[in-house]
């Protein structure tokens, strides 16, 4: 003999095996809920608090010279406030700690040239870029 049960397990089973990764939980009253499933880095991701962005790349000449010394500039489009960084030898540079839901500007000088402009959107889903900044002729 059937238990009165039996129907609900089955639609129980139904629903787990439709709904995939995520955990199904009933409360004493029969009633079915959802609840997603997090992996143990994202639990972990959570638990520190936001991802944060990392922007680095290199400067160079028209003819692809890494330009030691050259200045970068990183702009926060929330607060203007502007950071600044000094090229290493290779023309390298790299500023951390950047939010993600801030739009940035970042552009290089050098002996009176300048390199183009480049944006990182707040919309961009990546956590680290890789700029290179060409100065002008």
């Amino acid at each position: 003999m059937e238990s009165p049960y039996t129907g609900r397990m089955k639609d129980f089973l139904s629903l787990r095996s439709r709904l995939g990764k995520a955990a199904l939980v009933m409360s004493s009253l029969g009633v079915v809920a959802a609840v997603p499933v997090i992996s143990g880095s994202q639990a972990i991701a959570q638990q520190r608090g936001p991802v944060q962005r990392v922007v680095e790349g290199k400067v160079t000449d028209h003819d692809n010279a890494p330009i030691k010394g050259a200045v970068v500039y990183l702009k926060d489009g929330r607060t203007l406030s502007v950071k600044s960084f000094i090229a290493d030898d290779q023309g390298e540079y790299r500023f951390g700690q950047l939010t993600q839901n801030t739009d940035y500007e970042i552009w290089a000088e050098s002996n009176g040239k300048k390199s183009a402009v480049k944006s990182i959107s707040s919309f961009d889903s990546k956590n680290h870029f890789y700029i290179d900044l060409k100065l002008g002729k």
